[in-house]
């Protein structure tokens, strides 16, 4: 993590003053303590779109060559690469979205319970409109998890998706979520990239934060994502408590979707705005920066000589 640098006089500074000054006691810093404070826990309700466009297939990360295909300097034999007598490799099960986005929720449930197990978790899916799977908020893992991998995807392009009922259910549980000093925040994960998402929802306080998910293919003649990019950052504006994120992705990487989900477990109190979200840090560029001030401080450079 950079730091700004603080202001005032360098320690090293202070041995080059005279022995008078260095005979003068110690300026004492003022003290500083910050109170303790102890956040709300959350009630996290996930929304997942069951729509056929789930069972998309991803992407897979290119494999890397096998220990086998190289000799042991490191550089491959004459025939390692393509041995005749060399069984295939089995291909790669194919990932669907829906495949994802369980192991993604496992993943959160997890981490989250790994930072508070008071934390709690409901679940819904998405199809026309919004049902409820499990009823009860709880901080049950094993419970939690068989729901996860209940969630399935249907074989149906729903031409609607309609939040309204997602956006009652929610009012309802924030209410709730208040008289017990909790906070309320609903997950959405959508996959439609043509279905605009629409809701009636009146202008209420607003009692709960909202995060989104976007899964999509590619803009093509037959689709707009941007489109429903637009309407679903419309929705969260709508509704959103505080500071809610909208992520999305048309790659079709699995690692994609893990890394946005860490990121929405972030706490809705202790988050900046998106537009100041600056993680994760791309490593090749911070590998640059550390080469580059290697090179400054006198790191020993190769040459040609």
């Amino acid at each position: 993590m950079d730091h700004a640098p603080r202001h005032g006089v360098p320690p090293s500074s202070s041995s080059s003053s005279s022995g008078a000054a260095a005979a003068a006691p110690p300026a004492t810093s003022p003290e500083f303590s910050l109170p303790p404070s102890r956040l709300p826990l959350e009630d996290i309700l996930f929304c997942v779109d069951v729509d056929a466009e789930a069972r998309s297939e991803m992407k897979v990360a290119a494999a890397s060559a096998s220990p086998a295909s190289s000799g042991s300097t490191g550089s491959p034999g004459p025939g390692a690469l393509m041995d005749p007598a060399a069984p295939p490799r089995p291909a790669r099960p194919a990932v669907r979205r829906m495949d994802a986005v369980k192991q993604a929720l496992m993943l959160f449930l997890h981490s989250k319970l790994t930072m508070c197990p008071d934390h709690r978790f409901a679940f819904a899916s998405l199809r026309d409109t919004v049902s409820l799977i499990s009823k009860e908020f709880t901080s049950d893992a094993a419970s939690s998890i068989e729901t996860i991998r209940s969630l399935a995807a249907t074989e149906t392009r729903y031409a609607v998706a309609d939040l309204t009922h997602l956006f009652k259910i929610a009012y309802e549980e924030g209410k709730r979520a208040e008289t017990q000093g909790r906070l309320l925040r609903v997950v959405l994960i959508y996959c439609r990239s043509s279905t605009k998402p629409h809701h009636q929802w009146p202008v209420k306080p607003k009692n709960f934060t909202m995060d989104i998910v976007y899964l999509h293919d590619k803009p093509t003649a037959d689709n707009c994502p941007q489109n429903v990019y637009d309407a679903l950052v419309d929705a969260l504006e709508h509704v959103s408590q505080y500071e809610g994120y909208i992520l999305e992705s048309g790659q079709g990487l699995a690692r994609v979707l893990f890394r946005q989900i860490c990121i929405i477990l972030s706490h809705p109190l202790l988050r900046c705005m998106q537009d100041d979200l600056d993680i994760p840090k791309q490593v090749v560029k911070k590998i640059l920066a550390i080469e580059g001030v290697q090179s400054e401080d006198g790191a020993p450079v190769s040459s040609s000589q």
